[in-house]
């Protein structure tokens, strides 16, 4: 099916919540890390169409603070996944103009990773093209912690008063503050909930939920998304 989508209403952000790689994996009778590195193909179809559409910002949740409790081949092959698809893909990346950058506590991923993740963030931090933004070890409500703790420190020793905090002060304090409130959150695989994913900054996202598993989700399903959103009447609580 064809979707005629208006280029000049694209969503400048779009986040994507990438569910289902287990089940994609279970109902072909493979090992849930079989449906892990399906995705990570799935991941340079949608890239490469955001760039084409010209898509400012794709973020993809690709590890959560709650990923860990996962069991440990599953972590481990998730890890491995992530240096190998930056090491491989990096070079190609900045060829393309992407621009690398991640939110959440990296700190706390292995070696491989963060040598990687400096890497592309130093070969690609010049980059105009679409912004590859990847939520690593990330969790909304901690992250919104973390800018509170901030703020009272701040207030603290005098560089903030509590009279001054807007709610334009607490989003220069959480990690997503170099970029804008995600326009468009996509979840496949069914599910129906953002799973302590930016939280603050979907304030007035649209939303859109399939069915798809993420390693079947492709530029088509892509493009089905963002013209589904550019039907819906957009308020931000006002009227029109």
């Amino acid at each position: 099916m064809h979707y005629d989508i208006d280029l000049d209403r694209v969503p400048n952000h779009i986040a994507i919540i990438m569910d289902g790689n287990g089940r994609w994996a279970k109902a072909r009778f493979l090992p849930r890390t079989a449906g892990h590195k399906a995705g990570v193909e799935t991941i340079r179809k949608v890239l490469k169409e955001c760039n084409r559409l010209g898509v400012k910002t794709l973020t993809l949740y690709a590890f959560s603070t709650e990923n860990w409790k996962r069991p440990k081949l599953e972590v481990d092959t998730l890890m491995t996944l992530l240096s190998t698809y930056l090491k491989n893909e990096v070079r190609e990346l900045h060829k393309n103009n992407v621009k690398i950058t991640t939110i959440g506590d990296t700190s706390k991923l292995p070696k491989a990773c963060i040598d990687e993740l400096e890497r592309a963030y130093e070969l690609t931090k010049y980059n105009t093209g679409v912004n590859l933004n990847l939520a690593l070890n990330y969790g909304a409500r901690n992250d919104i912690k973390d800018a509170l703790v901030n703020i009272l420190k701040d207030e603290k020793c005098g560089k903030l008063s509590i009279d001054e905090i807007t709610e334009d002060t607490i989003s220069s304090y959480l990690s997503t503050k170099s970029i804008s409130d995600p326009d468009l959150i996509i979840r496949t695989s069914g599910e129906e909930r953002l799973s302590n994913f930016l939280l603050w900054e979907a304030a007035y996202s649209e939303f859109y939920f399939t069915d798809v598993h993420w390693p079947d989700f492709n530029e088509k399903q892509l493009q089905k998304a963002i013209y589904e959103y550019q039907k819906r009447d957009r308020r931000f609580g006002g009227l029109k």
